[in-house]
């Protein structure tokens, strides 16, 4: 009877650590994942403050447009 509850014991932790194992991979993945998709953000922002300043090169600040 002892042996046997051992046994199942031993066999529930051992599908816990793959478990857990399972996570922790998933995990990693996932921040990988994200840390690729703040560099894609911060280039894109970049990238549009760049375009945005070459637009506005001179050109004053708050120009009224040419209808008024």
């Amino acid at each position: 009877m002892i042996e046997e509850r051992l046994e199942n014991i031993e066999t529930k932790i051992s599908f816990q650590e793959d478990l857990i194992e399972e996570l922790n991979k998933t995990v990693y993945q996932q921040q990988q994942k994200l840390d690729r998709l703040e560099a894609i953000c911060e280039a894109l922002a970049r990238q549009i403050a760049a375009q945005a300043e070459s637009m506005n090169e001179g050109k004053p600040a708050h120009e009224r447009p040419p209808h008024y």
